[in-house]
């Protein structure tokens, strides 16, 4: 039996980042930590360490910690920012990138990162432009290994801030998802706790790689994670 990868995880109170803790519940081949700013209730039967400190003292958690890999779920919405475009740039590409350049200063080889479908750095959209330039940004830092997530719509209970269209969207994502195909399947709708599951399961991949998932690979990606009662016997 192999000895458990460690995993430091930041956006924790988000809804991937809450999906990730449920899904890592009962793992062996796991040991997961999750460093944030503030304190955060945990699912029942999770057994990891939080440690709360402030985004400029990550850099000490991470030389503490000395994880192997980084899931970083880290993230706002054009609402919580205030639809300044200053403020989301503050989380979705300063605190992302800050926080990915001290993991790897700490000796942190791989990296998860959870992105967006449509991201492209000479997107006309201003989400979609942060999101990609945020991309080519990770992908110069230097990680052995690092893998984008770029999932469509997630479903899943994120709490008060979804907009009117964004939960019409969910509850149609079905009808949605069926109509998608070809190119367009990327923009499928997911669950979050899918996108959890792929990124535990890539966490947990050593090989030198620069790779970027979206729906259909995600799902893949999910199905590939081993049962918690089945861990611990392989390691990627």
């Amino acid at each position: 039996m192999s000895d458990p990868i460690r995993i430091a995880l930041v956006g924790a109170t988000g809804l991937i980042g809450r999906e990730v803790i449920r899904a890592a519940i009962g793992r062996e081949d796991v040991r997961l930590a999750a460093v944030a700013r503030r304190e955060m209730p945990l699912p029942k039967g999770a057994r990891m360490e939080l440690f709360v400190a402030d985004p400029e003292h990550w850099g000490e958690v991470f030389e503490a910690l000395r994880p192997q890999a980084l899931i970083c779920a880290l993230g706002t919405t054009w609402k919580q920012a205030g639809e300044d475009e200053a403020a989301f740039r503050a989380v979705d590409e300063g605190l992302v990138l800050d926080t990915a350049r001290a993991a790897h200063q700490h000796g942190v080889a791989r990296m998860v990162a959870v992105s967006s479908v449509g991201a492209d750095p000479f997107a006309r959209n201003f989400y979609f432009k942060v999101k990609g330039e945020v991309e080519r940004e990770l992908g110069r830092i230097g990680f052995h290994r690092l893998d984008v997530l770029r999932p469509g719509l997630l479903r899943g209970a994120r709490g008060g801030d979804r907009r009117q269209a964004e939960r019409l969207g969910i509850a149609l994502s079905p009808l949605f998802n069926l109509a998608l195909h070809g190119r367009y399947r990327r923009y499928r709708a997911i669950d979050a706790s899918e996108v959890a599951r792929a990124a535990l399961a890539l966490a947990r991949k050593s090989t030198r790689a620069k790779l970027v998932h979206e729906h259909d690979a995600l799902r893949r990606e999910a199905r590939s994670l081993p049962m918690p009662d089945a861990t611990g016997t392989k390691n990627d």
